[in-house]
């Protein structure tokens, strides 16, 4: 009986922590290297209408940091869109950025072309 206790312990701890994997396999990292601080990031799947809240809340990210974004659901979606706000109220949006197959994004301004791209690792 306390070698089956001890099998079905181990079994149920080994999916627990594959549900959590399974679960955070979207969660990533967002690298400011922009110049500019980002006041608001907002994280939706590919296919939503709108942007949900604010992941920040009242928090920003100075030039040179750093946010990790955490889903607790997963849902099983890959690909997402990302919106910053920038504190002068620029905007930046990325569309369908697969972040099952990355754990980072690094954002930067082109001055020259006036606008901010993205890359992924």
């Amino acid at each position: 009986m306390r070698k089956l206790l001890f099998i079905t312990s181990v079994v149920a701890a080994t999916l627990a922590s594959s549900l959590a994997l399974a679960e955070s396999k979207q969660d990533f990292q967002i690298v400011n290297s922009t110049g500019y601080q980002i006041d608001e990031v907002y994280v939706s799947p590919a296919d939503a209408d709108k942007y949900g809240d604010d992941i920040l809340d009242d928090d920003a990210v100075p030039d040179g940091g750093t946010v990790n974004v955490h889903f607790s659901g997963g849902g099983g979606a890959c690909k997402f869109d990302i919106k910053v706000v920038y504190e002068d109220e620029d905007e930046a949006e990325f569309h369908n950025v697969n972040l099952c197959s990355i754990s980072k994004v690094t954002l930067f301004w082109d001055r020259k072309a006036g606008t901010t791209r993205a890359v992924a690792d």
